[in-house]
């Protein structure tokens, strides 16, 4: 007879999970569909210099975080202020965000825009920590998958919303004036009052968290604060540590790290594949995106409940072998029909692999060190990158065809299925069929 399924707190999984609809305001609607456009096609003219650094800009963003994340999540474990993390760094996310209304329409502000969204992906990355490590705190061994794909469903749903708010409340529209707010377009303004608009919107989304779900307690109680120097020692000598007691974590860093580069350049990529080559026209584009997000986000919860039953490792493979095998039609399929079906097909597998590796490292930290080994997954994911977005490029230069860039991403994501092959599960789940 199968074990009753220990019960969670509901009220404080919809108070967690609707901090990821808030930070959607700034990885959706900032960071990839209009304020980064907005930089290098109206501030920077549309120029190769433009994009160019866009691309410096965020390399350096993801230097400091790979610097600073895991000391970040290692402190707030040892001091329990994993919440206070995160109200602090998503609290300078909502800062950082809202200051963008003041890049104008001007080359002049390019790198001062450049600066702030690059400094947004910092904090709001340092924020993701330590929200990483509460998922702990809100579910039970059985419940872990389905509570994390409901935080990424929460997430995909939240960036439709307030994407089509923004399209049709502050883009639609040729005239000098945009959407049915009726903002003006002289000097950039209708898409610099987006970032208000996302500002608040990650303010009054992410206060439940804050309200309904309790502060860790400390793993160290009495210890001295250490200083940053000190906190890299002794993150040193944790991971030395935890590479003998279970080297399974390590590797499961490296072998994500992979795949969710793969993962992370569909999305950078599919808007610069839909239009060039399979003639999705430019407006559809943010509609494909809104598709896109819905049907994520019913891979994550349809995911996060097989992943109960069988654990996480089952569903990243599965959702990693499906990926490569679409990717692989879409190289040799031409024209808009066949984008949209192969494209959504391809989108479903990616929120249920997100999930997924979320709770395949939480179910592996050891209690009390979860923000520390979220800190590592966001450096060890940061370390790699450049890989999917490079060879996508070299295909393209090689083949001298956008398409060929496919193949770049699909060896990304196959290199990481095979890193994950020899990694063992974490142990049986509680209620579950063993995992093998």
């Amino acid at each position: 007879m199968r074990p009753s399924t220990p019960s969670v707190d509901r009220g404080r999984v919809l108070a967690w999970a609707l901090w990821d609809w808030a930070s959607a305001a700034y990885h959706a609607v900032i960071l990839t569909f209009v304020f980064s456009v907005y930089l290098t096609d109206g501030v920077g003219d549309g120029t190769p210099a433009a994009s160019a650094a866009l691309g410096y800009a965020m390399g350096a963003a993801g230097l400091v975080i790979a610097l600073l994340a895991p000391v970040i999540g290692q402190r707030a474990d040892a001091e329990g202020r994993r919440k206070f993390s995160t109200g602090l760094w998503t609290a300078c996310a909502i800062v950082a965000t809202a200051s963008l209304v003041t890049v104008r329409d001007d080359p002049a502000y390019l790198w001062p825009g450049l600066v702030l969204l690059a400094a947004g992906s910092v904090v709001a990355e340092l924020a993701q920590v330590s929200y990483n490590a509460m998922l702990a705190q809100v579910s039970s061994p059985a419940t872990v998958g389905r509570v994390s794909g409901f935080g990424w469903a929460m997430g995909y749903l939240g960036g439709i919303v307030l994407l089509l708010l923004v399209y049709y409340g502050f883009v639609a529209g040729d005239g000098p004036t945009a959407g049915f707010l009726g903002l003006s377009r002289e000097d950039g303004w209708n898409v610099r009052v987006v970032a208000l608009a996302a500002a608040v919107w990650f303010l009054v989304f992410a206060l439940p968290l804050f309200l309904r779900v309790p502060e860790t307690p400390p793993v160290e109680p009495g210890a001295a604060r250490r200083g940053l120097v000190g906190s890299y020692r002794a993150l040193a000598a944790d991971l030395v540590a935890l590479y003998r007691e279970d080297r399974r974590t390590v590797y499961f860093l490296g072998a994500s790290a992979l795949f969710r580069d793969g993962l992370a350049a569909i999305f950078t990529v599919g808007s610069v594949l839909a239009v060039g080559v399979y003639g999705i026209r430019p407006g559809d584009v943010l509609l494909f995106g809104v598709a896109a997000n819905v049907v994520a986000a019913a891979g994550a919860l349809a995911g996060g409940r097989v992943e109960d039953r069988v654990g996480p490792k089952p569903v990243i493979m599965v959702s990693l072998g499906a990926m490569i095998a679409v990717a692989c039609v879409l190289l040799v399929a031409s024209g808009p029909a066949l984008f949209w079906a192969f494209g959504l097909v391809l989108v479903f597998f990616v929120g249920p692999a997100q999930s997924s590796s979320r709770t395949f490292l939480a179910r592996l930290a050891p209690p009390g060190r979860e923000g520390e080994l979220f800190g590592l997954y966001a450096t060890t994911g940061r370390a790699v990158s450049f890989l999917a977005p490079s060879l996508f490029g070299l295909f393209v230069w090689i083949f001298d065809a956008q398409r060929a860039g496919i193949v770049g991403i699909v060896l990304v994501l196959l290199a990481g299925l095979l890193a994950l092959l020899p990694v063992r599960p974490p142990s049986e789940i509680p209620g579950a069929a063993p995992t093998g």
